[in-house]
């Protein structure tokens, strides 16, 4: 069997194309193994597994969790709000007390920007990045790649438009890095103030005019805008930013085409999309969710698989 060209998921920048092959046909057998009565392997019985949350997360935490569970492994759990973090620990100091408990792998989530990489050149263990910072998010990007692949046939030569606060998401960046990497043409549109000023270096289209932008794709990914990260207002009002950049039922109506939404979650709804959208034909959004689960089982396998005990 062939095997990944990393030891560790950073950021789907490190990755190739075979990866991404790879990973896609791993998930193929694995989607098949959650949808049996009895939806367990036993292929990692014997890797240990911590998932370091240090920052907020229901689904993606949740999505590990099952993943690693599907594949027999043994959990641990672990959330920096009750840790000794907040008495001023390292990251380093932290996870190596972890590691010393014998853990083979480790899934984190990161407020700061490369904290995985920095992770990786410091502890003995496999690190998957599961979102740091307005950074990557590599496992969203596959499983939204393996979304369009299952409901398209193919992500090559696809028009994927990427809606929404372009400016602080992972999952944009970690998308645009996926798709371009698989053949697809990738637009990017949302209000000027959420566009990254190196987005011209990124290759990728950009359009401020949502309609324009959903008549030219196939796919439209609607992000929400991650009040969160902001410490400035970037746009008048969120009335208005769904007035321009908000996707509703009768908008996709009037389209020349039948497009497909996609949405990483949590959905804003009435914001970036109406419950009519969501909860339509046209949307993919718990394919998303349960195919989340087989591509993070796909990783942690392949991965698990690198490692020497």
């Amino acid at each position: 069997m062939s095997e990944l060209s990393v030891n560790h998921l950073l950021g789907i920048k490190y990755l190739n194309k075979k990866d991404i092959q790879l990973i896609f046909e791993t998930a193929d057998h694995f989607k098949e193994v959650i949808n049996r009565p009895i939806k367990k392997v036993p292929s990692l019985r014997d890797i240990t597994i911590a998932n370091l949350f240090f920052e907020n997360s229901t689904r993606t935490k949740l999505s590990f969790e099952l993943a690693e569970k599907r594949l027999s492994a043994d959990v641990i759990n672990f959330s920096s709000g009750q840790s000794s973090v907040k008495k001023g620990e390292t990251l380093i100091d932290t996870v190596n007390n972890i590691l010393s408990m014998k853990v083979d792998m480790v899934v984190m989530r990161h407020p700061n920007p490369g904290a995985g990489i920095f992770l990786s050149n410091h502890v003995k263990a496999s690190i998957v990045n599961a979102g740091d910072g307005a950074h990557e998010h590599p496992t969203q990007a596959l499983l939204d790649s393996y979304s369009i692949r299952e409901k398209l046939g193919g992500v090559r030569g696809k028009k994927v438009v990427i809606v929404g606060d372009i400016l602080h998401s992972r999952v944009a960046l970690s998308n645009i890095f996926a798709l371009q990497l698989q053949g697809a043409e990738v637009m990017v549109c949302g209000p000027k103030t959420l566009l990254p000023k190196y987005i011209d270096k990124l290759g990728v289209k950009v359009e401020t005019n949502l309609r324009k932008a959903l008549n030219w794709c196939d796919v439209a990914n609607m992000l929400r805008v991650q009040n969160e990260r902001m410490d400035i207002s970037y746009f008048p009002s969120t009335r208005e930013y769904t007035q321009q950049f908000g996707v509703n039922k009768d908008l996709l109506d009037s389209l020349d085409k039948e497009i497909t939404i996609m949405h990483p979650g949590p959905i804003n709804r009435g914001v970036e999309i109406t419950s009519d959208v969501a909860d339509s034909n046209q949307a993919i959004i718990l394919d998303q969710v349960e195919n989340g689960v087989a591509i993070r089982m796909a990783v942690i396998y392949l991965l698990a698989s690198k490692i020497k005990h």
